[in-house]
């Protein structure tokens, strides 16, 4: 239920990304506006799950999952009547961002049902839900061939379902400890472990590159490759569908091995390639194997790197450290588009771009071997 959730309220929170090429075109937008417009979901939806951890540490799941799930009805409705004006869009976008949020929810859920040994395969699997991201690339344009609002009225009444069956359904652990601390005084706890940042870091990169390669490859892949918008979202739908399948490789992979060695594995691998997308190789094939094997990289790593959160966090601050850990990861996905977006309008290129995800990559590669490795798992 919870991997469900996750994939119906990532839909929602991706909604504008696959139809940015039309928005584009129908609103008059430069490169840079229409990468503000599909970063801004990402940004509030990342530091909305700050808070959203916390509240589930103290309110559980049972609650917060259904609730998050309804009020994310009323901005998928609002983009509607919102898109025929830009400023609409930005404030709608920014009400969507609620879907990117309960991330934070589902971990400490799916963290208290499943012992240590196997939080990282259960882990991974919940975070699949991340192919709400490829659903909407793939879906979203072709159910909008029928109708410019019919998108926003199916995954409407899908969440209305959603939201009824998780109140129904989703069960808190029997033993999970209620905090008594206030919000603030939790978050404020988790924000002084050393590990927390460390983990947000490693994450903004893998998940953040998970993120900004979700919002932004449609664009990259019209712009550069002058692909269709339906070619282009069907592509960056199979990159998104590759992190899915290689995210819970990640978390498997991290049950057998440190965690941290799993990461920075899979970030050098990203790093390498990078540099051959970086040369701007034909698509077919050099660029579309790049493209797979980075999206391959960066799921096992954002699987990797939750499994070593499981390890080392206290469970009772699960969803706090969650909430941050999440948070640094959606923001790690909001700059790249507009620096994507900011670099192409100025220099017709997005070799830099390339060439700075590899740089971060290498930097992460190199910090997960040499500090994280040493982390041992909590009892």
């Amino acid at each position: 239920m919870a991997t469900i959730g996750f994939t119906l309220t990532f839909w929602a929170w991706n909604l504008i990304s696959p139809l940015g090429g039309a928005f584009k075109d129908r609103l008059d937008l430069s490169s840079f506006q229409q990468s503000l417009l599909v970063a801004v979901p990402v940004l509030v939806g990342s530091l909305g799950r700050i808070p959203a951890g916390a509240l589930t540490d103290k309110y559980g799941a049972k609650l917060m999952f259904p609730l998050v799930s309804a009020l994310t009805i009323v901005p998928v409705l609002l983009l509607i009547p919102a898109k025929d004006s830009y400023a609409a869009m930005l404030a709608v976008g920014f009400l969507l961002g609620l879907g990117g949020t309960t991330f934070a929810i589902g971990i400490p859920l799916v963290n208290s049902w499943f012992p240590p040994s196997e939080r990282g395969l259960a882990l991974g699997i919940f975070g699949m839900g991340m192919g709400g991201v490829a659903l909407s690339g793939y879906f979203t344009p072709r159910i909008a061939d029928h109708g410019d609002d019919l998108p926003f009225l199916v995954v409407a009444v899908a969440l209305a379902v959603y939201a009824v069956l998780a109140a129904l359904l989703i069960t808190d652990h029997p033993d999970r400890k209620v905090p008594t601390t206030s919000l603030g005084e939790r978050l404020g706890q988790a924000g002084r472990l050393r590990v927390t940042w460390e983990l947000s870091a490693l994450y903004a990169i893998g998940f953040g590159g998970i993120v900004a390669f979700g919002v932004y490859l449609p664009t990259y892949l019209k712009t550069w490759y002058e692909l269709s918008p339906t070619d282009a979202g069907t592509k960056a739908a199979g990159f998104a569908l590759v992190t899915v399948v290689f995210r819970p490789f990640g978390g498997w992979l991290s049950d057998r091995l440190h965690p941290a060695l799993v990461t920075a594995g899979a970030l050098g691998f990203v790093a390498l390639l990078a540099i051959v997308q970086a040369f701007d190789p034909e698509l077919d094939p050099v660029g579309t194997i790049a493209l797979l094997c980075m999206a391959a990289g960066l799921g096992t790593a954002s699987g990797s790197v939750f499994a070593l959160v499981s390890q080392v966090t206290p469970q009772p601050q699960v969803g706090s450290v969650t909430g941050i850990v999440g948070a640094m990861g959606g923001l790690g996905g909001f700059v790249p588009p507009l620096v994507m977006g900011a670099i192409y309008s100025a220099r017709d290129s997005y070799s830099i771009g390339f060439m700075l995800l590899s740089d971060l990559a290498l930097a992460g590669c190199v910090y997960a071997y040499g500090r994280m490795r040493t982390l041992r798992p909590s009892a």
